[in-house]
């Protein structure tokens, strides 16, 4: 005999069925009748060639911009309403294929750009050479074994913090912005964060395509750099950095000089200063020795005129010297001009004693 139920315990019954047999599956199909609704809700119909479901998510878990046509893979919980309609309550959406891939990439791009993400002028310089970064990679991924490689090659001697998490998948995402969230916390901050990710599909790098690990990257106060895929490869995330590299290694590039070639560099720099000192040494003393010269000349010079000076002034005095009076037979008298007085007269062979007799003015 059939159970009797009343209606909402059938659909209660079948949504428990729903919850042990499907707790979770995932559907790949074409979007179809795409709306949001009240500024959260997401409406939508995946179908295929013969069958079309209702799928329902939140807003804010839409994390990739979507459009009639896309094909997606979608990850759900199938719900039977209170209405008796069935759906799917969307987790998780990604595009799939090629073509809806770069569509949906086009698309939050416009949006992401219209908003400022991508502006050249919130760009920031990083440090040349820094001492500090966080790397945010998986620790098994070739791209981040070659960006070490390089480094240590290059440069080395900085200090190197890893959040090893998922470069793609479903998770990846959202590893990835707890790590950027994580470095932006710490006491001491990196000086720049490096997200690196080798070479993929479209599929497998669509995980940096990702609108809210965009944001995260924007938002973060630690310049960042990306170094994602081959050189042709361009994701969201790598418009959004501050510093985008081609390729692991060349993020390694970009981040630090080669250490060879800085020795290199100082060494022509050194005896580029050494000759430019030689030359102003030299041209020192050739400027001293000029003026050593004029100095010696003056001196000379001045030397030659005081030893005249002082000739002359010696010829003068030997002139006048009294004994050369006398030798001319002028005569020396010494005491009083009076009528009656002893006096003293010095010729240049006598000295005579005399009486004064009588005396008259000139």
């Amino acid at each position: 005999m059939a159970p009797r139920l009343t209606v909402s315990e059938l659909i209660s019954s079948l949504n428990q069925t729903l919850d042990y047999t499907y707790p979770l599956v995932e559907i790949e199909g074409e979007i179809a009748s795409y709306k949001i609704n009240q500024g959260k809700y997401v409406f939508f119909d995946i179908k295929d060639e013969t069958s079309t479901i209702g799928c329902f998510m939140m807003l804010y878990q839409l994390r990739t911009s979507i459009a009639d046509g896309m094909r997606v893979i979608i990850t759900a919980t199938p719900k039977l309403t209170q209405w008796g309609k069935f759906s799917l309550t969307v987790k998780t959406i990604q595009p799939s294929g090629e073509g809806s891939i770069k569509k949906s990439f086009e698309l939050l791009r416009k949006k992401l750009e219209m908003e400022g993400l991508f502006a050249d002028e919130r760009k920031r310089k990083l440090p040349y050479p820094p001492n500090h970064i966080a790397v945010i990679s998986s620790k098994q991924a070739a791209g981040y074994g070659d960006f070490i490689k390089i480094i240590n090659e290059r440069w080395g001697g900085m200090r190197i913090d890893l959040a090893s998490v998922a470069v793609q998948g479903t998770d990846a995402a959202d590893q990835i912005i707890r790590a950027i969230e994580y470095f932006n916390c710490r006491e001491i901050l990196p000086e720049a964060i490096v997200i690196v990710r080798g070479g993929g599909s479209a599929d497998d790098l669509s995980t940096f395509n990702d609108e809210k690990l965009v944001r995260s990257i924007v938002s973060s106060r630690i310049p960042t750099v990306s170094g994602i895929g081959h050189e042709v490869d361009i994701t969201l995330s790598d418009l959004a950095v501050d510093m985008r590299a081609s390729t692991p290694s060349n993020a390694a590039q970009l981040i630090v000089p080669d250490k060879n070639e800085t020795i290199r560099r100082v060494k022509v720099q050194l005896n580029n200063l050494f000759i430019h000192l030689t030359k102003q040494i030299e041209s020192n003393k050739q400027q001293l020795n000029a003026m050593l010269g004029e100095i010696i000349s003056t001196t000379e010079h001045k030397i030659v005129a005081r030893r005249n000076y002082i000739e002359n002034v010696s010829r003068i005095l030997k002139e006048l010297d009294p004994q050369k009076v006398l030798d001319r037979g002028y005569a020396i008298i010494r005491g009083n001009i009076e009528t009656g007085s002893r006096i003293e007269i010095e010729t240049a062979k006598y000295i005579i004693n005399a009486e004064v007799n009588s005396y008259e003015e000139k």
